[in-house]
């Protein structure tokens, strides 16, 4: 007897062929990359690198800056320098509180509640980009006047009493005093706040309020537990976006303040145009971007969030 063929067996299906990408379509997104990263190294790698070795340098203008690795000038420049460094970051952090409290309600209702007036209000918050930051900087001098009807107000009602005792005003003055300063740097970097707490807060599903309520949350607790954890993404890039730019700014110390209340970009911007000392200005400018970096790591591993808007 013999054994009956096996069937063939039916050859596998033909792959199709795999057309690899050119060389010139693989090199497209470094194309689109370069002028961004030619902007970055020319505006600022480039700057980056020559204040780094301005701040080694020794001389003076007359006789002109060589690079002596005089490390010793960051030490100089930080020591001379501790209480502006101390108020700067008191002033930032102040005013980056002062703009969540006030910036957390207004982005919730334009997130929630204004319905068909959101572009409407949206425009209300950038309006005063519309204006140049020195114009609404100086518009607080008129507000904050002597004399003036919010000084007036303020004093009648006692508030001006409480901020004198608690060392931040000076009897019935506002101008010249760290309230100034503060109210200045608030007003101006609220919409910095705003922006970022309203994009978080609108990429919330409104149905998961609605389950939290079928759950008999209380509308506290539907934001404690849902929407301010949600939020917490524009909670940091809004913090973040405020106290960074606060903290070395010297426009309102300078023009609300006095003496007494100068920042470090008060001081480094007389190192550089009044007294000349350019080593000192760069170290300085090294110094605080250094603290602002390590509060800024911190505070970002703190949050526990890296989801940034």
């Amino acid at each position: 007897m013999t054994a009956t063929a096996a069937p063939p067996q039916a050859a596998p299906p033909a792959e199709p062929p795999v057309h690899k990408p050119s060389m010139r379509k693989r090199l497209v997104p470094y194309w689109l990359l370069l002028p961004g990263i030619l902007w970055l190294l020319v505006f600022f790698v480039l700057p980056m690198v020559y204040q780094a070795s301005t701040s080694v340098q020794t001389g003076s203008l007359e006789e002109g800056f060589k690079v002596t690795w005089h490390f010793q000038t960051y030490w100089d420049a930080f020591t001379g320098y501790v209480p502006q460094f101390l108020r700067s970051l008191l002033y930032a952090g102040t005013a980056t509180a002062l703009c969540l409290l006030l910036g957390y309600p207004l982005a919730y209702v334009i997130a929630f509640k204004a319905g068909r007036r959101r572009n409407v209000l949206l425009v209300l918050v950038i309006a005063p980009f519309f204006t140049s930051f020195l114009i609404r900087t100086l518009a607080w001098k008129t507000i904050l006047a002597d004399g003036g009807p919010v000084v007036g107000v303020l004093d009648k009602v006692g508030f001006l009493d409480v901020t004198s005792w608690l060392g931040i005003t000076e009897g019935s003055r506002v101008l010249a005093t760290p309230l100034a300063v503060v109210c200045g740097l608030t007003y101006n970097f609220l919409p910095f706040m705003i922006l970022p707490l309203y994009t978080s807060l609108e990429r919330i599903d409104t149905r998961l309020h609605e389950a939290a309520g079928d759950l008999y949350a209380r509308p506290a607790t539907v934001f404690r537990k849902v929407t301010f954890p949600l939020s917490m993404p524009g909670v940091v890039s809004g913090t973040l976006l405020t106290f960074i730019p606060a903290s070395g700014d010297y426009v309102n110390a300078e023009l609300l303040g006095s003496t007494d209340t100068r920042m470090i970009g008060n001081v480094i911007q007389s190192q550089y145009l009044r007294i000349l000392d350019y080593p000192t200005a760069a170290a300085l400018s090294f110094i605080l971007m250094a603290i602002v970096l390590i509060m800024v790591t911190i505070y970002i591993r703190r949050a526990g969030t890296e989801d940034l808007v």
